[in-house]
């Protein structure tokens, strides 16, 4: 519970874009959504906040190299390298790299057009 209290701001994160798929023209029904793929850089120490939600941007993330927390529920919980974690309509959580070395992630998820933050 915690966690939802002192969520700081981001830092030491870096998001390159690395593709998109208008899926408007892929899949009926999805006229205006994309499918968007980014990588995320965190630096030790770094931090991806403050508390956010998915509700319209269901996601997935993969874990390349290091270690990322995840805090959501009150619960801080670590992955990596590997499979990371869902993003759903339930999910609000912040990030954060409590590790000695550089962490990167692989998020893929569904946005509208104009893509939103997070």
């Amino acid at each position: 519970m915690i966690d939802k209290q002192v969520a700081p701001g981001s830092k030491g994160v870096s998001v390159d874009l690395l593709a998109t798929v208008d899926l408007g023209r892929e899949l009926e029904g999805m006229a205006g959504r994309q499918l968007r793929m980014r990588m995320f850089t965190m630096e030790p120490g770094a931090v991806f906040g403050p508390s956010h939600d998915h509700r319209g941007r269901p996601g997935l993330v993969y874990v390349l190299q290091g270690v990322i927390t995840d805090h959501r529920d009150g619960v801080a919980t670590d992955y990596g390298p590997g499979v990371g974690w869902p993003e759903d309509r339930n999910t609000t959580h912040w990030l954060e790299n409590r590790g000695s070395t550089t962490a990167i992630e692989i998020s893929v998820d569904i946005v509208g057009q104009e893509g939103s933050h997070g």
